[in-house]
């Protein structure tokens, strides 16, 4: 069994159908429209929205508002070009394939490895995340179990594994779900928020649960976003800074994109949760941001003495008298952690099952195989493993500090992705390949340079500050490490090709 080939049609400038294409494609098309919409609206909410707003906010205020948008339509390009890409050829279980189509084997040998370590790495810290937030939930109600935090973590892989083995449509059933509680609880705060500013509600000065003083009193209205207004009210640097922070909130938004191959219908579904993206972006992010700041001052957004920030999402509900507010936010946070973990689970079998098919190692082909469920089992399980090592890294002072830092170097390795991928997309557009009655990205010369260059502009953001610039410069040791390796690599294969076909001759 192999993974599906890096082709897209067998007719030059012919949209081939998606059952042509499916000839080597293994996966089960259990994901319906439903599933694939809120897969995309589960990509675009992560736990960042929950409790990372205040961080931003108090680095420049109501401006935040202008950096989400920004950022939120530097993401719609590349979903555009990755839209695109996968119209034509549906039957792809991953955008890194086209990487590889269009940029060479060692290319796409780096992006593929380099993007299953992110998302392993990634893993680790979600499963850490989860069990923090799980132990946080019930120490509202007075119960504590820090102790159990390792038993917690293997119970959710656990039970986040089955439902990747057991079926594709019950994963995508299982991500609706996870998407309807975070959608149920954004909507739920914007709406206190409306009825708040509407009646010009007053709360009194009130300690919120995860900040270290009391928050002052006020008042609900308009005026708290708008008064004083500025771009940069801590400076050019702070302002600068924020779009960063901004776009690793939308880290994993590609994620749809790796769905397609197992998705009913995929030309007619993608077209319509990549386009919607906006609508999500402005509801979501902006629509909650706007909510919030209309009750909570920014310059309320003060830091713990650890640094850390209490969850804005907290305060609204406890100034509107809701003290409960706290177990129902961290509910909602153990879910959208536990759908991100999922997720990766799900996207890191795909990717690892698509490199082992495509492995010359014989080892390494034993996970490149489809269970009789249809699903990359085993390359599930191994990631999987692989996640849960996370307790054994925290174990460790010096290996946890380590891990830290290859972690935040992974997510600066997306950002080389992302790159990568848009100038996949360039190729693709002046290839032999391109289609004019497909998905078509519009104005993509324009388009596809505004996003590498903004993408250039967030990694150089990362040296700016001392706790992201460790992560810069490893994601850069990678990057020449690595890329080199995989160049090298390329390089005398193509050379002892070469050689093989004059020795026939």
């Amino acid at each position: 069994m192999t993974a599906s080939k890096n082709t897209t049609g067998n007719t030059t400038g012919q949209l081939a159908s998606v059952e042509s294409l499916d000839e080597n494609n293994e996966m089960n098309r259990g994901l319906t429209n439903r599933h694939v919409q809120f897969i995309a609206i589960g990509g675009t909410i992560g736990t960042g929205l929950f409790l990372g707003p205040g961080k931003s906010i108090s680095l420049t205020g109501p401006s935040i508002v202008f950096v989400y948008i920004a950022v939120g339509v530097i993401m719609f390009f590349l979903m555009r070009a990755i839209g695109e890409m996968m119209y034509r050829d549906p039957s792809q279980h991953t955008f890194i394939n086209f990487i590889t189509r269009y940029l060479g084997n060692g290319w796409g040998h780096f992006a593929g490895w380099s993007y299953w370590v992110a998302l392993v790495l990634l893993g680790m810290t979600e499963i850490t995340a989860v069990s923090t937030y799980f132990v946080t939930f019930f120490d509202t109600f007075g119960i504590d179990l820090s102790s159990w935090k390792w038993l917690i973590e293997l119970g959710f892989l656990v039970v986040l594994v089955s439902i990747n083995l057991i079926a594709v449509k019950v994963f995508g059933e299982v991500e609706f779900w996870f998407s309807m509680i975070k959608i149920t609880l954004i909507v739920a705060m914007i709406a206190t928020a409306v009825v708040m500013v509407v009646i010009g509600f007053r709360y009194p000065a009130v300690q919120i649960e995860g900040m270290d003083h009391a928050s002052p009193a006020g008042q609900a209205s308009v005026a708290n976003l708008i008064d004083g207004f500025s771009i940069a009210p801590n400076g050019w640097l702070a302002f600068l800074m924020s779009f960063q922070m901004v776009f690793f909130a939308y880290e994993m938004i590609e994620f749809v994109g790796v769905t397609v191959s197992e998705t009913q219908n995929p030309r007619k579904v993608l077209p319509k949760a990549i386009n919607e993206i906006i609508v999500r972006v402005l509801i979501f992010y902006v629509g909650a941001l706007v909510a919030i700041m209309c009750i909570v001052p920014w310059t309320s957004f003060q830091p713990n003495d650890d640094g850390s920030f209490a969850s804005p999402f907290i305060m609204v509900f406890q100034y509107a008298g809701l003290n409960w507010a706290s177990a129902l936010v961290f509910f909602v946070v153990i879910t959208a952690a536990s759908s991100a973990l999922n997720s990766l689970l799900y996207s890191a079998g795909r990717h690892l099952y698509q490199l082992a098919a495509e492995s010359n190692s014989p080892a390494l082909n034993k996970l490149g195989v489809v269970s009789k469920r249809k699903v990359p089992a085993r390359a599930i399980i191994a990631s999987a493993v692989l996640i849960l090592l996370s307790p054994v890294v925290n174990a460790f002072p010096q290996i946890s500090s380590a891990f830290v830092l290859f972690s935040s170097a992974s997510s600066a390795v997306f950002l080389f992705i992302y790159i990568l991928t848009m100038v996949a997309h360039r190729r693709y557009r002046r290839s032999a390949d391109f289609i004019a009655d497909g998905f078509v990205m519009p104005a993509w010369k324009w388009l596809n340079t505004i996003a590498i260059v903004f993408f250039v502009f967030v990694y150089a953001t990362l040296f700016l500050a001392d706790d992201t610039r460790g992560s810069a410069i490893a994601g850069l040791v990678w990057l020449v490490a690595f890329g080199g390796y995989c160049w090298l690599r390329e390089r005398y294969r193509s050379r002892d090709l070469k050689a093989a076909l004059r020795h026939r001759d």
